[in-house]
């Protein structure tokens, strides 16, 4: 493993570990040092959204996993941390605690076919190294394959872990879908898929804004993401709230010269509006 370089919120090198699917990140939202999990090696997504850091990123599902490489980095990963000089060397100071593992990568970690086996690989390694309960096990998803049975085993399988969903919901119109997200998904379709993820996992909505043009979410776009705020609650859907972000790193997609990071007032105003309509919010701008 590469010592030399010294992690940080903005360098989220997933090759600093010298590994095909482990590598370690400084979390400004989790506020330590979080395991990535990469399902992804082949930067293949079923999404495209403008914002995303993963070059060279492609439309496609995960490749298949060798579970068996993914064990032994994951052990090795962890006996650095935990057993090892990985936080002298590697973290900054303040940082220097392991928050949790995280599902996450370089596309859809739910497209993986051995999505709910790696669950379970995960569970044993948290278990022999004292860890069930005392950290997080995260999915950062953005849920589009919740409706498929091999996931909602995998998610069963996470709340057993002190799991917890991180379900991306950055519009709720079908054209800020589209030209976010770039998928052609109904948000009606996605809101179901949340409701079902909620159900069999904590589950936290994230949300990106950002300026596109130079303009932030139009009062429509707005409007409608608040009245699904709303909906959940009305619903009794058993979302844990919403964690509101910003652009923290350069998109590596076409569209990055359009972007552009919103103030942090923008974000603690729309955070107010969406606590109004029912939800807690987190924010990182």
């Amino acid at each position: 493993m590469n010592k030399a370089v010294l992690l940080t919120p903005v360098n989220h090198d997933r090759d600093s570990a010298e590994m095909t699917y482990v590598y370690p990140v400084v979390s400004r939202r989790a506020g330590g040092v979080s395991v990535g999990i990469n399902l992804n090696p082949n930067n293949a997504c079923n999404w495209a959204c403008v914002y995303c850091q993963v070059p060279g990123l492609t439309r496609g599902t995960a490749p298949d996993i060798d579970l068996a490489q993914l064990e032994a980095e994951l052990r090795a990963m962890l006996t650095d941390i935990l057993h090892g000089d990985f936080m002298q060397t590697r973290v900054p100071d303040g940082a220097r605690r392991l928050n949790d593992i995280a599902l996450s990568g370089n596309g859809e970690p739910t497209s993986a076919k051995a999505f709910p086996q790696v669950i379970e690989l995960i569970g044993r390694v948290m278990a022999d190294f004292d860890l069930v309960g005392k950290i997080k096990l995260l999915l950062i998803t953005n849920g589009s394959l919740t409706d498929r049975p091999r996931v909602q085993d995998g998610l069963r399988k996470m709340a057993a872990l002190n799991g917890e969903v991180w379900f991306k919901f950055d519009s709720a119109t079908t054209a800020g879908m589209r030209s976010i997200n770039q998928t052609r998904i109904s948000p009606d379709k996605q809101f179901e898929r949340l409701a079902m993820a909620a159900r069999l996992c904590p589950t936290w909505l994230q949300t990106c804004v950002f300026a596109l043009d130079g303009a932030p979410p139009s009062d429509a776009e707005q409007a409608a993401y608040l009245a699904a705020a709303a909906r959940i609650r009305q619903q009794s859907i058993p979302v844990q709230g919403v964690l509101l972000y910003g652009l923290a790193r350069p998109s590596m997609q076409p569209q990055a010269s359009r972007l552009s990071a919103l103030p942090g007032e923008w974000l603690e105003a729309f955070a107010e509006k969406i606590r109004a309509a029912g939800l807690p919010v987190k924010v990182s701008p």
